[in-house]
């Protein structure tokens, strides 16, 4: 079972920009998908972006695109997210998540992954 550990949150300022960690303790790292989700409080839990395990392959929300890039390096069994030009509707707890299945169906719903941190905060101020 792969646990998974985020960090790199914090508090911020609208336009700026962050890098969010997650490290698996896997050494099967590579044969896991990868996805971010967020989660506002009072909201649900949304699908934020994806990766195939060898990293050719991403997905992204529609309110992200072209702000936030996900990344992945399986030597160190790490998998990214580059946040710029932040928005205080980006406010929420950042979950990583690891999909170990082989399709790609629903790959934006949090019940395709069988595995999610503990989560970060990332406040945006305005």
């Amino acid at each position: 079972q792969v646990q998974l550990v985020e960090s790199g949150g914090g508090l911020v300022q609208a336009g700026a920009s962050l890098r969010l960690s997650c490290a698996a303790s896997e050494r099967t790292f590579s044969t896991y998908a990868m996805g971010w989700f967020r989660q506002a409080p009072g909201k649900e839990r949304d699908f934020v972006a994806r990766i195939d395990r060898s990293g050719d392959i991403t997905y992204y929300a529609d309110s992200v695109k072209g702000r936030f890039t996900i990344s992945r390096d399986n030597a160190k069994n790490t998998v990214y997210l580059q946040m710029n030009s932040l928005t205080p509707e980006g406010t929420a707890v950042y979950y990583c998540a690891a999909d170990e299945g082989v399709s790609v169906r629903n790959y934006d719903l949090p019940h395709k992954y069988e595995y999610w941190g503990q989560g970060t905060q990332v406040t945006v101020s305005s």
